[in-house]
């Protein structure tokens, strides 16, 4: 026991000195607080970053998604109002292209309405109305002037002038002899005019055959201006008093 006495105050003398050291060490020396720092990893990982970002990162691709889609609806759109537009424009030139050949058929069908003339003594535009019995030379003046009117010019308006079947009948009547009287005469002044050429250039021409031809032609002549004033006053006979002064008040509009 007595032995054992002084080791036991040596160790209560060490004692303090080992605690104090203890304390000192772990001053300057700290131990790692695992709990704390677990508390801190916990909270960390319950923060919900992860989630927020991802949500995030998926609400971008949705709105990426439908501005995506709603370019490709307006890209559609515009595609669907241009796609029409170029068919109109295109159908607009192609309706164009096709017509231009009809109106310049046309146009050209009109400046050659006119007959080249065979004759050297009638005009290309003579010819063309002789040919095709129009009138020419006003020979229906001394009838219209006197309200005897022509056939064809009351056939023009017939709607205002109220025409009856029965009237419209015998006015397409008196048009069509008349018609067919001009064109008869026409070429027979065509053949005399030719005559008269040939005999010239050939150097046969003498008096009597002057006369013959040149007669002949007087008498053609007096055919159609006779068949014209026949058909103003035929004309007269089918219509009404009152419907020879409104087709007078009609051509005067016009004029």
């Amino acid at each position: 026991m007595i032995k054992r006495l002084p080791l036991f105050i040596l160790l209560l003398f060490f004692s303090p000195a080992a605690f104090a050291q203890s304390d000192s060490d772990s001053t300057k020396h700290p131990s790692p607080d695992t709990t704390a720092k677990k508390v801190v990893v916990d909270s960390i990982s319950k923060i919900p970053a992860a989630d927020t970002t991802a949500k995030a990162v998926k609400d971008l691709k949705a709105d990426s998604a439908s501005a995506s889609h709603a370019a490709d609806s307006v890209a559609k759109q515009v595609s669907g109002k241009q796609g029409p537009a170029r068919k109109i424009k295109h159908a607009r030139v192609d309706s164009v292209a096709k017509a231009l050949p009809g109106k310049t058929a046309k146009s050209s069908a009109g400046a050659n309405t006119t007959m080249h003339s065979t004759v050297k003594t009638l005009s290309d535009e003579r010819y063309s109305m002789l040919m095709k019995g129009e009138d020419f030379d006003n020979m229906s003046l001394a009838g219209e002037l006197n309200h005897y009117p022509m056939p064809d010019k009351a056939l023009e308006y017939k709607v205002q002038l109220g025409l009856n079947p029965g009237q419209l009948t015998k006015l397409k009547e008196i048009s069509a002899v008349l018609h067919r009287k001009r064109i008869e005469m026409g070429e027979n002044i065509i053949k005399n005019e030719k005559m008269l050429d040939t005999i010239f250039q050939s150097k046969q021409a003498v008096d009597g055959t002057v006369i013959f031809y040149t007669n002949r032609y007087g008498l053609y002549m007096g055919e159609i201006r006779n068949a014209v004033l026949q058909a103003c006053l035929k004309t007269r006979d089918v219509l009404s008093e009152a419907q020879i002064s409104k087709l007078e008040s009609l051509e005067k509009a016009v004029k």
